[in-house]
């Protein structure tokens, strides 16, 4: 079964954990003649807290899926208590990608999209810098520059949010921005805007970081992406991995593999999105199987 094309539905749950979440749940997907394609469900036993992801067909369904939201709510979610979001397969999420100058990231994105790899629409790339215009114009993607200096930063946001808003974003990709958002921004769009960074945070700050790990002559070096939030770097995290280097590595490999490997803990990041398999409580991050 090609679950891409196959009309579906996905829950993502969380409340206060008791007995029979899950038979209770899914015998309402069973008595309304459901067909169960993914479960996955975890305890936090430290908070007492119960996570549930559920993807089920919609052939054969006997909800109309518009009285699907309100007939799950009156009988299951309003007297359980439950924290949930709903999502319909066919509809194809919107995104916009933040770059500067380094291109590592935007090419990975624009090649597992342009593939058909991913189910989203790019429906715009917006930089603070002219030098990646050329390959978004290969794409036919609109490329919407803006000049940010301290004085015009905060009338420039306004601009991008408009642009964002006119575009109907459902999320956002920060493939290498070298720009902080306002609080105001990031508010906007909470849990919907992806961050990529090396994993050097915050011991290895600054424009150069694997200069400053190899003059440590670190072991590992590895990438880090994450939901971004008010706090800089620090909001929830989706995806990471580590490679091993060694003395014989130069700065110039330390760099190649460390792009390398941010661009691939992205995508990663981006599909987990993508398949509405993750689910943010108190700034950690929950990523269903």
């Amino acid at each position: 079964m090609n679950l891409f094309n196959n009309h579906s539905a996905i829950l993502l749950i969380y409340c206060p954990d008791r007995k029979g979440l899950v038979a209770t749940i899914t015998r309402f997907l069973s008595d309304h003649n459901g067909n169960i394609l993914e479960i996955d469900q975890h305890v936090d036993k430290e908070h007492r807290v119960f996570f549930m992801r559920v993807k089920w067909d919609l052939q054969g369904f006997k909800i109309p899926e518009s009285k699907i939201q309100e007939k799950f709510k009156e009988e299951i979610a309003k007297p359980l208590n439950l924290a949930w979001q709903l999502y319909f397969t066919k509809n194809i999420p919107r995104m916009a990608v933040f770059v500067s100058r380094y291109p590592h990231c935007l090419h990975d994105i624009l090649a597992r999209y342009n593939s058909g790899e991913w189910k989203v629409e790019i429906s715009l790339i917006i930089s603070n810098h002219k030098d990646l215009q050329p390959l978004a114009e290969r794409y036919e993607i609109d490329f919407h520059y803006f000049h940010v200096t301290p004085e015009n930063k905060a009338d420039g946001e306004i601009k991008q949010r408009h642009l964002l808003k006119k575009h109907g974003i459902d999320f956002i990709i920060l493939a290498r921005y070298m720009q902080i958002l306002s609080e105001d921004f990031v508010s906007e769009y909470t849990s919907r805007i992806i961050n990529i960074h090396h994993s050097f945070l915050p011991a290895f700050p600054g424009a150069k970081p694997y200069h400053s790990a190899y003059k440590r002559g670190v072991k590992v070096i590895g990438a880090t992406s994450h939901y971004v939030t008010s706090e800089l770097d620090q909001g929830p995290i989706i995806e990471q991995d580590v490679i091993h280097v060694n003395h014989r590595h130069s700065v110039d490999d330390l760099v190649r593999k460390g792009r390398d490997l941010e661009k691939i803990v992205l995508s990663r990041a981006i599909w987990h999105h993508l398949q509405r398999k993750t689910l943010v409580f108190e700034n950690r991050t929950i990523v269903f199987q």
